[in-house]
């Protein structure tokens, strides 16, 4: 329940929230009735938090949320969909059934200001050849700089490569800048197959980044939830409760 705090420079009451703190303990709960409460399919879920916000304007650009957090366990997400853009001919050959998409150096001019939007919502981790980053720059940088989508560059060697993207699926990014701004953001923090350990270290790491970057830190969260892919929300905080 809000709290009316001190007068604002304007007169108005600010309102206070009570404080919303979650350890590695009630992340652990919440994951052991998650489990129970959700039915086993056919394919691996995917683990998600979902943080909803209160007392913000999110139309306002200062209120958005976009944040990467780098989790202390891999989300099992491989990186989700991989772009390499590339210029040597031997290290595309090697590279073709390792990620999801090759553009070649000499394709990159060509590109149109629509696809290469496609391509910033479409992967989720990009890479590049070194040399070819310039290019990348060039014609591609306004699209997708102000996306998080700029490559990162590596050494025309697979191993290397996927090195670098390994790293890149230790790191999640929060945004609720994608469509409509709602007051509420969704991330997956890994896979049924973790352990609940590692799924709420994760958690945490999201929590606290996520709070972090509010402007009323903690009082901005008015709640969170757990939940597998197809599963019930688990609610955070006191008894956690299922809701459909």
């Amino acid at each position: 329940m809000p709290i009316f705090g001190p007068f604002s420079r304007k007169g108005e009451h600010q309102l206070c929230w009570e404080v919303i703190e979650l350890n590695e303990k009630e992340f652990l709960s919440a994951f052991q009735i998650m489990r129970k409460e959700t039915k086993k399919r056919n394919f691996m879920q995917s683990i998600e938090l979902m943080i909803n916000f209160r007392g913000l304007d999110f139309k306002k650009a200062q209120n958005q949320i976009d944040v990467k957090v780098i989790i202390p366990h891999a989300t099992g997400k491989a990186s989700g969909k991989t772009l390499l853009f590339a210029k040597d001919k031997h290290f595309v050959d090697q590279m073709k059934d390792k990620v999801d998409r090759i553009i070649l150096d000499s394709e990159i001019a060509g590109l149109k200001k629509k696809d290469i939007a496609l391509l910033a919502t479409e992967f989720d981790a990009v890479i590049a050849e070194g040399p070819v980053m310039i290019a990348v720059g060039k014609y591609l940088g306004q699209e997708l700089a102000p996306r998080g989508k700029m490559p990162r560059p590596v050494k025309p060697e697979p191993n290397a490569a996927l090195s670098v993207l390994k790293q890149m699926s230790s790191v999640t990014r929060v945004t609720n800048k994608k469509g409509k701004f709602m007051p509420v953001v969704q991330v997956v923090v890994g896979n049924e197959k973790m352990e609940d350990q590692q799924l709420a270290e994760n958690s945490v790491a999201v929590f606290n980044a996520v709070a972090s970057a509010l402007p009323g830190k903690k009082h901005n969260i008015k709640s969170v939830f757990v939940k597998e892919s197809m599963g019930p929300s688990i609610k955070l905080g006191e008894k956690a409760e299922a809701k459909e």
